[in-house]
């Protein structure tokens, strides 16, 4: 499939945008003086900078599996539904889900991704 059909183009810049918003997001407070880790700060970076790559198609079959890979990073680290009870279970494991999602998706991009071979 053509990487500039739209049935590939919408949701590869939706897939982008959570990392283009969610990174920008991070960094726009952090800028503003919100208290941010050094971890946060990079790996915030990161997310802005392979969601912008996504959104041009950059080296997509890559990108899209850096972002897969860093998506289920931070299911790990920032959703830890197996340590916490109740109510808070209930919240991180709907968000590590949301992200196990995301991940599916950044892998369906990156098999529809064409390389150039010569």
């Amino acid at each position: 499939m053509r990487q500039d059909n739209p049935a590939i183009v919408l949701p590869r810049l939706l897939l982008a945008g959570v990392f283009v918003v969610m990174g920008g997001w991070r960094l726009w407070g952090a800028w503003q003086g919100a208290s941010t880790s050094g971890a946060t700060l990079t790996f915030s970076t990161a997310e802005l900078l392979l969601g912008l790559l996504i959104a041009f198609g950059w080296k997509l079959r890559w990108t899209a599996l850096a972002a897969a890979l860093l998506m289920a990073v931070d299911a790990v680290l920032a959703h830890p539904f197996w340590s916490v009870s109740g109510v808070d279970r209930d919240a991180q494991l709907l968000h590590f889900m949301k992200n196990v999602g995301i991940v599916g998706g950044f892998l369906l991009l990156s098999l529809t991704a064409t390389t150039h071979r010569r």
